[in-house]
Parts: structure tokens; sequence; C-alpha cells
């Protein structure tokens, strides 16, 4: 395995290139120069506010604590996600997608129990927010962060504002010993296998690496503009490719609730996500079925802003992932080597999962380069087409018959064939656990999140029979109850508490 780049040329800023500079500042910061380039002319997208779990780890590898980053992001904390009108099976109409921890062992296998038996036709409750304990954090507006005599790992993300989490994460960066130049590349050179040899600038001139990473949005100046590497379209089974965002104030008399709200309209969905601050809200669509006017129109109408002056963003998005994230000496790494569409606010998982593994990647003995990238391109993949299936997964599983395009999301979408065999094993009641066991090895969402989603959209026979053997969803929902109010705080409280240390 060949040394690890000595001197590696970001192109681009954004969160996808800050958090990039950042992740190989703290492993290679020592050995290897790190320079951003970024222009000035290209705005940042700036619309996704949300994040997993992951992001948690991230922060921590970079020592960066929570009251240091969430002031300066308006960042809120974040314990799942409301899924609203996806169903209309009655009592499914909406689901809590939680984010999970030990709490949960006792009441969630109760949960899967009372899956098996609704599959089989007993009517039981099995709709998710019952058992476990996020979803009762989210709705009794608590925070996340256990309190200090609960000695557990508990899983939560964060909403925040993106643009000034990518202002943070620049201060960060520049602090580590970052060259940051602001420029425009002209030109890329290219040796006679196709490596990058240099780039051009417009006021810096030629600019050399021996390692290139391309952070430039769906534009991809080196990937796409110069490389011309080859796209795989997941058009065929997520049909959304645009949305519109608008920003409000928040309602100071309210608490701030710890969770995203997904919900579906006509067309697609919307998001509401709520800040320290703010509230973003957006709407995800397909151009095929709705016209920008008409979406922007839809969602103004939802959030009661018909008339007022507020400023409206308009995205088109790419959906779909690059066959080759990294091949000879340049990586790409956010929106340049793909994207799926946010429902699930993978984007930044995804961004660190390609630079965590970029980095572990030269620690792997005695293997040479063109393997590493092989196998590095095929983890990458399998993990994007993974977060795919579960993305297609809502809209394969949706209900709804009130318009052209929640028919054909069910009907007319290409199932993925992991999907497909998860679905089939459901629906016929058999053994899920052993095809989730199967697909193992390309699963990105493990076995709590697909009983969620399938159990949350009301994925059981019609015609169920009662019966006499309790269900036990009273005792389940009071346990989850209790341990929200014993362990967690009131969200407000715990948030002007971070800001309070910032301070």
């Amino acid at each position: 395995m060949n040394n690890k780049p000595k001197e590696i040329i970001i192109i681009g800023g954004g969160t996808a290139g800050w958090m990039t500079a950042n992740s190989l500042l703290k492993a290679w910061g020592s050995d290897t120069s790190v320079t951003l380039i970024e222009s000035k002319s290209i705005e940042i997208i700036g619309v996704g506010e949300g994040s997993t779990p992951y992001l948690k780890q991230y922060f921590s590898s970079l020592g960066i604590a929570e009251s240091e980053w969430m002031p300066q992001c308006d960042a809120t904390y974040k314990a799942g996600i409301d899924f609203q009108n996806w169903s209309s099976v009655q009592g499914y109409e909406s689901y809590f997608h939680p984010f999970f921890s030990q709490l949960d062992l006792k009441s969630a296998e109760l949960f899967f129990h009372n899956s098996g038996r609704r599959r089989r036709g007993e009517s039981v409750n099995a709709l998710p927010n019952h058992y476990f304990v996020s979803a009762h954090i989210a709705s009794q507006n608590l925070s996340p962060v256990p309190n200090e005599n609960l000695q557990l790992d508990v899983d939560y993300g964060y909403h925040f504002d993106s643009v000034k989490l990518g202002a943070f994460l620049k201060n960060k960066a520049i602090e580590q010993g970052l060259a940051h130049i602001t420029d425009q590349v002209l030109e890329v050179k290219q040796d006679h296998n196709g490596s990058i040899l240099s780039i051009i600038t417009k006021d810096n001139f030629e600019l050399t690496a021996d390692f290139f990473i391309d952070c430039t949005g769906f534009t991809g100046v080196l990937v796409n503009k110069t490389l011309k590497r080859e796209f795989y379209s997941y058009k065929d089974c997520l049909f959304n490719d645009s949305a519109v965002a608008i920003q409000t104030p928040i309602d100071k008399s309210q608490d701030i609730s710890a969770q995203t709200i997904s919900k579906a309209l006509k067309n697609g969905w919307s998001w509401k996500i709520p800040l320290s601050t703010r509230t973003g809200n957006g709407y995800v669509y397909s151009s095929d079925f709705i016209s920008s006017d008409n979406a922007e129109f839809e969602l103004r109408e939802q959030l009661n802003v018909l008339d007022e002056d507020i400023k409206v963003k308009h995205l088109k998005m790419r959906i779909g992932r690059l066959k080759k994230h990294w091949d000879k000496n340049c990586l790409a790494v956010g929106l340049s080597q793909g994207f799926i569409e946010p429902l699930e606010a993978t984007a930044l998982m995804l961004i660190q999962f390609t630079v965590e593994n970029f980095i572990s990647s030269f620690d792997k003995k005695d293997q040479i380069i063109d393997k590493t990238i092989k196998d590095y391109n095929l983890t990458l993949n399998t993990t994007f087409d993974g977060v795919r299936d579960y993305i297609v997964a809502h809209y394969k599983l949706n209900s709804r018959t009130d318009t052209e395009y929640w028919n054909a999301c069910r009907n007319e979408i290409k199932t993925p064939v992991n999907l497909q065999n998860i679905i089939s094993v459901w629906d016929k009641g058999i053994d899920l656990e052993q095809e989730l066991a199967k697909q193992k090895e390309s699963l990105i969402y493990l076995r709590p999140s697909w009983y969620c989603i399938l159990s949350g959209m009301g994925r059981f026979p019609k015609n169920l029979q009662s019966t006499n053997t309790p269900s036990r969803v009273s005792e389940a929902n009071l346990y989850c109850e209790q341990m929200a109010r014993k362990y967690f705080s009131n969200h407000k409280v715990q948030l002007q508490k971070i800001y309070n240390n910032y301070m």
C-alpha cells in the first residue's frame, strides 16, 4: 500500500469541504499539508439542516464539545423523525422513527413481538410510537441528552443552520493549519494516465498536489467536468428531483421539539426543522408531477405565509451516485459523489463515512493501491445503495390514493431487489430476522428501523382477528414515558444550559 498523500488540495468549501478538511487535519495534520480552494461566486446550498447520530461521533473525534459548536450554529437536539400522512391505514396515519438506546431493550422486544402477531392477522397494537423512549422524549418536548445519573450512551442527532455549521468548521480548519485560498478553478491538467497533475486558478496560477478532493457539489468540477466519471442514477426508484425551502420565525412561547417532522404532501413531502432561532421548512417533490411555482404555493399555503414577503430558495437535485468515488488521485465527497434525497437526513453521514473510510484505507498493510481503491468504491456503493433502499421503502409502502404521484410511487417505481425481498418476507408473515441476517453485509438500516417503517406504515393484513391475549401496549407505553421523564430534561432547559455554558 502506498503511503498517504503528502499534499492534498480540496476544491470547494461548504459543509462537505470543511468536514473533509477537519478530518484530514486531525488524522494526518502533522504529515500532510491540506489546502482548500473555494470560489466566492458559488452559493452554498444551505438547506440540509438535520443529521443522524453519526454527527455526534464526528465532533467527538475532533474533540469539539456541544457547548462550543451548537450555540454558534443555532443547533438543537433531534430524537428522531415524525412521519405524518404517509399512510392512510386507520391508526397508522403517522409514526415516529426513533433513535435508539439500551433503555429500549425491554419495550422494543414487545414491539417486535406485537408486529409479528399483527402480521399473522391478530388485532394488536404495533405502532412504534408506544415502544421507544425517544418517541416519548419528542412528544413531551424533552431533550435526548440523558441526565448525569444515567450511565448509558443514548443515540441522538442534531438540527442546525448548515451555513453557520460550514463557517464554524471553516474557522476550526484554519486554526488547525489549513491553507485556505479564495479563487476560481479555470483549468485542470492531467498526465497521460488521467491522474491530475495540477489546477490552474484565476488568481493563484498553477497549484500542484499529489491528491485532489472534489467538494464542488452537483457541478463536480473535477469528477464531472474533467474526469467525466460515470454516474449511476436512482431516478427509476426515487422520483423526487426538486425542492423549495422557506425559513419562518419560531414561536418563542412554545417549547422547541426534539424532532424533525416529515409530512407527506400532494406530490412529495415537507420538512419542518426547529432551530434555536428559526424554523427550517421545505418541500421535496418531483418536477414530473408539479411545477416549481405550484410547489412553492403548496408549501406557502401549508405554512400560512401565502401573502408574506419571505425569501424562498428553489433547488434541483441529482439523485444517484458515482460508480467510482475514488479513482487514481482524486476522491469525490458530498454532492459531487452523489445524493439521496434528505428524507432521513443522511447527507452528512455519507460525507463522514466517505472521508473516514478514505483515511482508514491507508492503514491497510501489504495491499496494493488498486485493490484498496476497488474495495473502497465497493464499500461506498454498497452504503449508498443501502441508504437508497431504505428511502425507497417510504414511497413503496405508502398507502395514499389521493394523487397520481403517490399511486406512481407505490406502483411504478423500480423496487431494488433487497428491498423487494424484505417486503415479500414481511407480507408473507415469515421470518424477517432470517432475511435481515441474509442481507447483513448490504444493510445500512438495521432491525429496529425496518420494523419501525413496515409497522409504522401499517403494512398488515386488512382483515384482522380480535384476540384474548393482551398486547401489553399500555405497559410498554408507561415504561417509555417513565424512562423519558426520569432520565431526560426539558429540551428548552437543556439547550439553555448548553448555551449558558458556552457564553
